[in-house]
């Protein structure tokens, strides 16, 4: 896996709730969806993704960090490491927030190919 998701923090409040991962190797995030399940009986989790997003484009590089918000705002990038890498900060645009409790799990999904299919009447 290219990314690594560190932790949730603050989850419940939807002002500073996010998501912080690590880029483990260079990669787009384009790849990478994270979905919202909770855990099961065992420690395993659910198969009900409750909340999903599908990251845009953007190339990243080993060491730079990705911070996903569930609120609205503009996403934007810093530079980390003396300006070797960058951090960037991105949006889910969400008026709620996403973990709601510590029984909730965050689920990284690395999608190398899809296919989609038109829902049509017959």
């Amino acid at each position: 896996m290219k990314l690594k998701i560190n932790q949730v923090v603050d989850f419940g409040t939807l002002e500073s709730e996010r998501v912080e991962l690590s880029v483990l190797e260079d990669t787009n995030l384009y790849y990478f969806i994270i979905s919202d399940t909770t855990y099961l009986d065992e420690g395993k989790i659910s198969n009900k993704m409750r909340h999903t997003f599908w990251f845009k484009p953007q190339e990243v590089n080993k060491g730079d960090e990705v911070v996903l918000y569930s609120k609205v705002g503009i996403k934007r990038s810093t530079d980390i490491n003396g300006g070797k890498n960058k951090k960037y900060h991105i949006y889910w645009d969400l008026k709620s927030s996403v973990w709601n409790n510590s029984g909730d799990a965050a689920v990284l999904f690395e999608v190398k190919t899809w296919k989609t299919t038109k829902v049509a009447e017959n």
